[in-house]
């Protein structure tokens, strides 16, 4: 069976490890980072949700740090650089997809270890991490110790948000070594397979062998308008999406990596946690911006 942790009277706590940063686009800037995004999720869903990362001692940075306690995720290990301008990166949307063109030199890429990190990655339930974050020796450094201090019990969840060049073959491999869960996209899988010099005949084949290869309890494959899939315990599960007009999907994944955390941190059977995932992207893909309000029915149904 599934080893998960389950919590019942204690708040789940989730951290989310690596970029902070807004989206601008034409018309606005908007707050971001896939791990800030997630632990936003992750607090709506009823987490004890942090974000580990960095922010410039800018407008934009204290600005941040307000939308993160305003959607009550702590700011107690977000680092201030003020020699470094808080992330940006500028987005442009075509057909209701998102494209990305990063700021270099940011705040996140400076994240430096602390020994109170130690406690923090201790005690935590889950974690969330990428690979932008780790286009930088000293954020990837910090990002593999936190996880080396987890427990054993502990989700860590690579959810490997690929963004131009900004990966390669050791921080992916590393990653995968470092983690017990897997979120990735359908787009982004033949780009795995290859990068780690995999081969595998199917979708399903392939996500057996990367299970298989790096001892994962879970993989979570993202397919757009063609749903998702989970492979658990050597089960795959299979849902399809909502019927929506998508105006923004940024965040979506965000939020269904969240959701699918949420659900194997409660124990909950894997279907169920999978449709709840589904039903929560599609809901943020009707939304602008990354982190919009979750309705009241998808949290009264936790």
């Amino acid at each position: 069976m599934l080893c998960m942790i389950t919590v019942m009277n204690d708040p789940l706590r989730i951290v989310g490890l690596g970029e902070v940063l807004w989206d601008v686009y034409p018309d606005a800037a908007r707050f971001g980072g896939a791990p800030a995004n997630f632990a936003c999720h992750a607090a709506a869903l009823g987490a004890d949700a942090a974000v580990i990362s960095a922010v410039g001692s800018d407008e934009l940075g204290r600005e941040a740090q307000a939308i993160l306690r305003q959607k009550h995720v702590r700011v107690d290990w977000l680092q201030v650089d003020p020699q470094r301008a808080t992330g940006s990166v500028m987005v442009e949307i075509s057909d209701g997809h998102p494209s990305y063109h990063f700021a270099a030199n940011t705040a996140w890429d400076h994240v430096s270890w602390d020994h109170s990190l130690v406690e923090v990655a201790s005690k935590c339930n889950a974690v969330c991490f990428g690979t932008l974050a780790q286009r930088s020796e000293t954020t990837r450094a910090t990002i593999h110790r936190f996880l080396q201090s987890t427990q054993p019990n502990c989700l860590a969840v690579f959810d490997v948000n690929l963004r131009q060049s900004f990966f390669n073959e050791p921080v992916i491999r590393q990653s995968l070594q470092l983690a017990n869960v897997f979120k990735l996209s359908d787009e982004e899988l033949p780009v795995v397979m290859q990068t780690l010099g995999l081969s595998a005949s199917s979708i399903e084949d392939s996500l057996r062998m990367l299970a298989e290869t790096f001892s994962l309890r879970v993989i979570a494959l993202s397919r757009g308008g063609s749903g998702s899939l989970i492979l658990a315990d050597g089960v795959l599960d299979e849902q399809s999406p909502p019927a929506i007009d998508a105006i923004d999907t940024v965040g979506a994944g965000d939020s269904f990596t969240a959701a699918i955390t949420m659900g194997l941190l409660r124990a909950e059977p894997i279907a169920v946690l999978h449709r709840r995932a589904s039903d929560i992207a599609a809901y943020v893909c009707t939304q602008q911006g990354a982190t919009p309000e979750l309705p009241q029915s998808v949290i009264d149904s936790l």
